[in-house]
């Protein structure tokens, strides 16, 4: 049994030292072609959307990237992503709302209504399904609430193998749809969506941070292109 055990701590000790520490990358991630979004330190990568620069209430502290609620705009990565596989840890704050963009383009005056959105919610806020966290917001509901309370660290994945997409929450796949399908432009057609001609039209752009209104935290971006 002491055998057993220990060779149980050992194999705890392995796996914590195979993963990586909030904003950086492990050897295995390296070598698959991930790179960082965000450093941990600064805002270097990020610009703001039609600005050259994310403005002064974008902050970094402890290690997270967050907005100041009242006067932020969103910002937008430097680069832009085709497909790719995204991983992000979040935290919102009570019956707070954000959304990380995807494929965004600088048409328009938002960055929501070129980009698709990973909704980012405390689900107590109350909103209907498609709008609740984790969705492609306003278009297709989560299968299941895999949110974590406020205040503590979601890990998140996009998922955008050309016009292939998932949405992954704490572990669990929860949102699955093909851009550009016969469902996907009914469901744009019906949505708010359908006054922005360049919604959902890329198969490129910048991955945006959404400032809501609300406190919400952001680090661990890290991406991986796909061919």
């Amino acid at each position: 049994m002491k055998t057993i055990l220990l060779a149980a701590a050992f194999a705890l000790v392995a796996a914590g030292a195979a993963m990586a520490a909030p904003n950086t990358l492990t050897p295995k991630e390296q070598a698959a072609g991930w790179r960082l979004l965000f450093d941990g330190k600064t805002t270097a990568g990020w610009r703001g959307f039609k600005a050259p620069a994310p403005d002064r209430g974008w902050h970094v502290a402890g290690g997270a990237l967050s907005p100041d609620p009242k006067t932020s705009k969103d910002i937008i990565t430097k680069d832009q992503f085709g497909s790719f596989e995204l991983s992000f840890e979040w935290k919102i704050s009570k019956l707070g709302n954000s959304g990380v963009m995807f494929h965004v383009i600088e048409q328009g005056t938002e960055t929501y209504q070129s980009g698709p959105e990973y909704q980012i919610l405390d689900n107590a806020h109350g909103e209907r399904p498609p709008e609740q966290a984790a969705a492609l917001f306003a278009l297709y509901a989560p299968s299941v609430d895999a949110t974590k309370p406020p205040g503590q660290w979601n890990q998140a994945r996009l998922v955008v193998d050309h016009n292939h997409v998932q949405h992954w929450l704490n572990g669990k796949k929860v949102v699955e749809y093909d851009l550009g399908s016969a469902d996907f432009k009914a469901r744009v057609a019906a949505s708010k969506f359908k006054q922005w001609p360049q919604f959902a039209s890329s198969a490129t752009g910048h991955i945006a941070l959404q400032n809501h209104g609300d406190d919400v935290a952001f680090r661990s971006l890290k991406i991986r292109v796909l061919k």
